[in-house]
């Protein structure tokens, strides 16, 4: 609101009822963001610049990231439409892969992980 023009006190006294009316919840907002990106294939680093972006604290962004219940499991579900579920056999097709999953914005131990090979799985 202060980007279009509106006085800072107007804006400060709206945002203030706003929010005891409960109809702006920084909790809700950074739950739901974090919903609709992890829907969409992000990793945490991605996800926690969303959130940073939107203006929540870095404490919003890091209690909302701590609410997914496994990146690594989120990694290996990415790998697995975007590539097909048999694992890359080559060095420049697994290279491909840890790009891909790096560019969603996944760490070293989720892309690690997610081209592991299963247990039950023979090698």
């Amino acid at each position: 609101m202060l980007r279009k023009g509106y006085a800072a006190d107007v804006v400060a006294i709206t945002v203030a009822e706003l929010t005891d009316e409960r109809l702006i919840d920084d909790t809700r907002y950074s739950e739901s963001l974090v919903r609709m990106l992890t829907g969409r294939g992000q990793g945490p680093q991605r996800v926690r610049h969303a959130l940073l972006e939107a203006g929540l604290t870095t404490e919003a962004a890091a209690a909302a990231l701590e609410a997914v219940p496994d990146w690594k499991l989120l990694a290996a579900d990415v790998r697995r439409r975007k590539f097909g579920a048999p694992l890359p056999k080559s060095w420049p097709e697994r290279a491909r892969q840890m790009r891909f999953l790096q560019y969603r914005g996944f760490s070293k131990d989720h892309i690690e992980s997610a081209l592991e090979a299963p247990l039950d799985e023979d090698s």
